[in-house]
């Protein structure tokens, strides 16, 4: 995956790593917690997520204030500081028209807020694992404990070299995770901020709320949520989708807060996400060879069977049996529907 990655400066004087990959519909995401523009694409916690929407989508992230490659003094943490964060990207981006808008985990509470609002600027809302209170705000006093108590963690061991501090982080992140994966987010979790700042972004989001604007947003809204998920519960989810307007909502089976490549919750995260952003035809279009993409793509121009043959230099033959696989992968019974399917697809261009 090839991504470009910008800075911009905020009106305080903070700046803000952010990059911009693939094409076609423009989804904006958030930033959430332990994010780092470069070593995402590696990550095999990350890179499965970063590589689905960048292959689909005209994706844009940033990593957020004390984090990543935006990095810096943890300093103005709060909903105000983080919406402007979102609204400087966006413009920097200069995106024409509706964009979708992804937020995970505390990513979801700046959505929230800015498709309030800017509600003509966004075209639909995705949630994964978001929550509209933060720990301190649920009402529950031995979770806010509990919570209080992971916080001092990091401020006490984050930058230990022992990773057991960091293990309970990753513990409840991802707690099917190989040792592998267990190792890598160890130590992206040093790597990607400091103690002072993973101590002051918990706490400060450990105060959101944005309960009050749920009723006010007004875009079409799909929230994701895994069933058995240890850092953020199933509850949140359901108070997201449940006064949200029109907001349809999904569980996930799994235990993970980070959906892994290899669990069937991450397909199904992949399929309600395209089905829902309107990325089918891309999704479908991932199965096809060089050679039947390059088919498709006259026939999507409007070529006869002789002329895309003669452009590939290949028989008739081979291209009613190649259109014949390529019906079926992609779903479809003939050469009308899958022209409807796929005209104006930018996948095809890649």
């Amino acid at each position: 995956m090839k991504q470009s990655i910008r800075y911009l400066t905020s009106r305080e004087g903070t700046r803000i790593a952010w990059s911009s990959m693939g094409s076609g519909l423009t989804v904006v995401k958030a930033a959430n917690w332990l994010s780092h523009l470069e070593y995402d694409l590696e990550s095999p916690i990350w890179q499965h997520w970063t590589r689905f929407f960048g292959a689909h989508f005209h994706f844009i992230r940033y990593d957020e204030r004390g984090c990543g490659m935006t990095g810096g003094d943890p300093r103005s943490l709060s909903l105000p500081d983080w919406l402007a964060d979102l609204e400087n990207v966006v413009d920097a981006a200069g995106i024409d028209g509706p964009f979708a808008l992804m937020g995970v985990s505390q990513g979801a509470a700046a959505c929230i807020a800015y498709a309030v609002k800017h509600p003509h600027r966004v075209s639909k809302l995705l949630l994964y694992g978001g929550y509209a209170r933060g720990a301190y705000e649920r009402e529950n006093p031995e979770a806010a404990r509990m919570y209080h108590a992971i916080v001092d963690i990091a401020r006490g061991g984050w930058n230990d070299h022992n990773p057991v501090f960091r293990q309970v982080f990753t513990a409840r992140f991802i707690p099917d995770a190989t040792d592998a994966q267990v190792q890598w987010f160890n130590e992206l979790a040093r790597t990607t901020t400091t103690a002072e700042a993973a101590s002051a972004l918990l706490e400060a989001r450990a105060h959101i709320n944005v309960t009050a604007l749920l009723s006010q947003v007004a875009v079409p809204t799909l929230v994701l949520h895994s069933r058995q998920d240890g850092v953020v519960p199933l509850e949140e989810g359901r108070l997201l989708a449940a006064n949200i307007p029109g907001a349809r909502f999904v569980e996930l089976e799994s235990r993970n807060h980070v959906l892994l490549e290899n669990e069937p919750a991450w397909t199904r995260f992949r399929e309600e996400t395209l089905n829902f952003l309107g990325g089918e035809s891309s999704e479908r279009l991932a199965a096809l060879t060089e050679r039947e993409r390059m088919i498709v793509q006259r026939l999507v121009a409007g070529c006869t069977n002789a002329e895309i043959a003669a452009s590939l230099f290949i028989s008739d033959k081979t291209v009613r049996n190649a259109l014949t696989r390529i019906f079926e992968k992609l779903g479809v019974r003939s050469r009308t529907q899958a022209m409807a399917l796929l005209r104006g697809d930018t996948a095809l261009d890649r």
